[in-house]
């Protein structure tokens, strides 16, 4: 199994769920600017789209998308509880959550990447940013992570995305319970692991 990932992007959320997994696997770093891989590979060749993450599976098929993709690994360790049974009301309140991040995070955060993006639409989105995450923060009251008590690939998407406010000016310093969630996401041994995999912790 191999993982292409860029350090720092959304594929560190996979990246920590195969560690929470105990899977292994192969880490394959690509660049999202120059879409080429370490040796010098064509990353498009990887995936069209020319973004990670991509998970390639030992028998040559390739999964894209954060969300399917953290799902599929905790399927393959099912005693691990990274994810509720398929078809359980649990499982769809985790999908709830994947894709609230993925639409409602992770997408705001995209133009505040990119220089050419003007800093009247940037000061919009971190707005509604804010608004995001006061909302993440509520539900987070009495809570440890996302799910309750147990940690699940949802906390890893959203931890992920969160950790890039601080490098786009983002500020999250008024949300307790969310910045209480964030330190005790990267807490985590798996967490740990991959952030220093991927050159984010010394």
């Amino acid at each position: 199994m191999k993982l292409y990932y860029s350090p720092g992007a959304c594929s560190l959320s996979p990246h920590i769920v195969l560690r929470e997994a105990g899977i292994s696997f192969e880490p394959v770093m690509t660049s999202t600017k120059t879409h080429k891989l370490q040796d010098g590979g064509d990353f498009y060749a990887i995936n069209p789209r020319g973004y990670v993450p991509v998970l390639e599976l030992d028998n040559g098929e390739r999964l894209t998308e954060g969300p399917a993709i953290v799902q599929y690994i905790a399927d393959q360790v099912p005693d691990k509880k990274l994810a509720p049974p398929n078809g359980t009301f649990a499982r769809s309140r985790l999908q709830e959550w994947l894709n609230f991040t993925t639409s409602e995070i992770h997408k705001t955060y995209s133009p505040l990447f990119s220089p050419a993006v003007p800093e009247e639409y940037k000061t919009m989105a971190k707005a509604k940013l804010a608004d995001r995450y006061r909302w993440v923060d509520a539900q987070l009251e009495g809570k440890s992570f996302l799910l309750g008590d147990a940690f699940s690939v949802a906390d890893a998407y959203l931890f992920t995305v969160t950790n890039w406010a601080k490098h786009v000016g983002v500020d999250i310093s008024g949300f307790k319970n969310l910045g209480a969630f964030m330190g005790r996401v990267a807490a985590r041994p798996a967490v740990q692991e991959a952030m220093k995999a991927e050159g984010l912790l010394k």
